[in-house]
């Protein structure tokens, strides 16, 4: 009983992130649902971005979801009347990934001060990345030796870097909660994809 009143607190509270969004909030609430089904949900992040594109302001919407089996990503865009479409229009996608193809989950703090940090301090800024495999990135350069008057072809290096999600969150540009939401998630996906590898 108690397990059903916690996944019911969950959900409204997913709900109630998505309506303070305040980015069409029925659209992006019904496709993030969809998406989860029946299933528990374990732990949530909304997050709005702005951004400025020459003349228009676009803004996106990306809500993670973690449930016991899988994670969710959805993504919500607004789009400028354009020569396929005579009015403005969103498009929404969700993608839903068994937590046992998680590869890495990176969380890089950015703390002001460190040489005066306390324990428990909220971070300055947060960068959740999340690698699942649909999307690696490489990174070439031509590698060379140690003999500064080599010219001969060494051919290249290089790193290939499972980059699927990358989210960044601020305490000045998002607030305080959604930091401390970031890092709950962080968490409880580090978590959840640790219990999946045993």
């Amino acid at each position: 009983m108690e397990d059903m009143a916690k996944t019911s607190t969950t959900t409204q509270g997913l709900r109630a992130a998505i309506e303070r969004s305040g980015y069409y909030p029925a659209l992006v609430a019904e496709a993030v649902e969809a998406a989860v089904g029946g299933e528990p949900i374990r732990s949530y992040l909304v997050h709005q971005e702005t951004t400025f594109d020459q003349n228009e302001v676009r803004r996106h919407v990306t809500v993670l979801v973690l449930t016991a089996h899988r994670f969710l990503v959805s993504h919500t865009d607004e789009q400028a009347a354009d020569s396929t479409s005579p009015t403005p229009y969103a498009t929404t996608s969700t993608e839903s990934v068994k937590l046992d193809r998680i590869s890495s989950v990176v969380i890089s703090r950015v703390v002001a001060n460190p040489e005066s940090y306390a324990p428990g301090t909220l971070p300055r800024e947060v960068v959740l990345t999340i690698g699942w495999g649909a999307v690696s990135r490489i990174d070439l350069e031509p590698a060379a030796c140690g003999d500064p008057n080599c010219e001969a072809d060494h051919g290249y290096t290089g790193n290939s870097t499972a980059d699927d999600l990358s989210l960044r969150v601020s305490e000045a540009g998002d607030g305080p909660e959604t930091v401390r939401q970031a890092l709950a998630f962080a968490q409880a996906i580090s978590e959840a994809t640790a219990d999946v590898s045993h």
